[in-house]
């Protein structure tokens, strides 16, 4: 953490100090060393911290102060301080040293540093260690999806290296060591999410499987001609293509809450949309090009105060947020595992104990049987009558690897290093010249979508794929939340619990070199 100090400065032990001034001799890169001797010089030995030129601490690198100019006073959170070159500089509520072309030294003002090791979280992550046309790999598209940890990499090898087999109907050693590690891993996403019970855990293929299966089966169940289903504006098609195929299939109506300017839900909308005919509220916990963070609390409140369940797509949450289906009050709660470091083609639907055994399966096969006659069948309960056929046993018991890693570092950490690494990008991407930034909500996360003038989408995603970064550059399958806003398509980088502000300087100097060429 970098402070700013005041004189006098006491140092009960001089040796402290002689041991603190030759690791800044040692450490300090070459280019710095002139500064460093401003603050540290090599003649401090011994002297007293008086004599000290603490004050330049406060100078951005590479900036003297002149003798007559005084030290300078901490700047309130927001407001801008005057370079004393002549040019303003926005505070960024402290993040850290920037990119060469806005070096500064920032002020910390949050109440807790960033604990994360993201470089050496990196290493955990195979994939990252590559070089992608000659630069190292900045993976800056985790909101498409994550790369997998060796925890889950060697998880899902171990299943398929010593016991591979069939689940729940099996006698054999293999298949109970299967079905044990396969019903483990619903009980670690039940406790993840809190959610009462392993019973109220539904494995499926993702969110987009997921969202079907509800609209599929309580879709077809409650919502008949006449009625309506509302989503909003912020969601991933994901979220409203089920929907629209069960409206337009039952005679129904589909309603969106809005958005504003900034990509906030208008959610004083959403009490004028629901009638005595609303079937149900579907809307995302997060938005995919945004980052908005969706008030879902009171989205349900509002909801069941007229008594309409409500399901909650937390693709987007699931990773960068702590999540409480059981303090939410949330109805259904989908989520994919690739989102959150898991394998790809698995995720799970919380379904509410009111719900649970209300809805009638949606494929029919097996394992989702009780008992089968030519003329009748039974169903077994939930969660097992939503699971027909051969399950992705593999996929799900790496997925329990994966919420286990998380949970290790500690969601809360996560959700505090992604949020400053956010507005450190959304700072640094700001100052370059022709980029500009799309949306800008109240409360955020790990998501910003820019374009710059004159150079198409796409060709920017291509420009800096040839540096190694990968970002994501299309619609974002969320039309509807990018014309809201008056676009078609953005470029969006995405943050995940191994990048770090290196990354970020990469992508901004990468742009810079790409807005340059131009």
């Amino acid at each position: 953490m970098i402070e700013t100090f005041n004189n006098p400065y006491s140092v009960q032990d001089a040796q402290v100090f002689d041991a603190l001034r030759r690791l800044a001799q040692e450490l300090c890169p070459e280019e710095l060393q002139a500064e460093r001797q401003a603050v540290v010089p090599d003649s401090a030995l011994g002297l007293p911290t008086d004599e000290l030129n603490l004050d330049a601490l406060e100078l951005p690198f590479g900036v003297e102060r002149p003798a007559s100019e005084p030290a300078a006073t901490s700047t309130p959170v927001g407001a801008t301080q005057s370079h004393p070159t002549g040019q303003t500089l926005p505070t960024d509520n402290g993040f850290g040293i920037g990119i060469p072309e806005t070096q500064k030294l920032r002020q910390l003002h949050y109440e807790e540093a960033d604990t994360l090791d993201s470089d050496q979280i990196k290493k955990d992550f195979p994939v990252l260690q590559q070089k992608v046309n000659g630069h190292d790999l900045v993976w800056l598209d985790n909101g498409a999806t994550t790369q997998k940890p060796n925890a889950v990499i060697d998880k899902i090898s171990d299943y398929y290296r010593n016991y591979n087999s069939n689940i729940h109907r099996g006698a054999h050693t293999l298949a109970a060591r299967a079905t044990d590690a396969y019903e483990e891993a619903r009980q670690k996403i039940a406790n993840f999410i809190n959610a009462p019970s392993s019973d109220n855990i539904v494995f499926v293929r993702g969110t987009t499987e997921g969202i079907n299966l509800v609209a599929q089966t309580f879709g077809r169940q409650y919502v008949g001609a006449g009625d309506n289903v509302i989503v909003s504006e912020l969601d991933h098609h994901a979220n409203i293509v089920p929907w629209q195929r069960i409206a337009q299939e039952r005679g129904a109506d589909l309603f969106a809450i809005p958005t504003d300017k900034n990509g906030d839900l208008i959610l004083s909308e959403l009490e004028r949309l629901i009638t005595p005919r609303t079937r149900v509220v579907s809307v995302g916990h997060v938005n995919n090009t945004f980052g908005t963070i969706n008030d879902v609390q009171r989205i349900i409140d509002i909801a069941h105060s007229h008594h309409v369940p409500v399901l909650i797509d937390g693709a987007q949450s699931i990773a960068h947020t702590p999540v409480d289906v059981q303090a939410l009050g949330a109805d259904f709660f989908v989520f994919s595992g690739h989102k959150i470091y898991g394998p790809n083609g698995i995720g799970a639907v919380y379904i509410s104990q009111e719900w649970l055994n209300k809805l009638q399966p949606w494929q029919g096969g097996g394992n989702m049987i009780k008992d089968v006659t030519i003329e009748h069948t039974e169903y077994n309960q939930a969660p097992a009558r939503f699971e027909a056929g051969t399950p992705n046993v593999a996929d799900a018991i790496g997925l329990g690897a994966a919420l286990d890693y998380v949970s290790r570092i500690g969601i809360r950490n996560i959700e505090h290093h992604e949020h400053q690494l956010t507005e450190y990008a959304r700072e640094q991407l700001v100052q370059i010249p022709g980029l500009h930034l799309i949306g800008n909500p109240k409360h955020r996360v790990s998501v910003v979508s820019f374009y710059l003038d004159n150079i198409p989408v796409p060709e920017v995603g291509t420009l800096l794929d040839k540096e190694g970064i990968a970002v994501r550059a299309g619609h974002h399958c969320a039309q509807p939340a990018l014309r809201a806003l008056g676009h078609e398509m953005s470029v969006r980088p995405t943050f995940a619990l191994y990048n770090t502000r290196e990354d970020v300087d990469k992508l901004v100097i990468a742009l810079r070199k790409i807005v340059n060429s131009k």
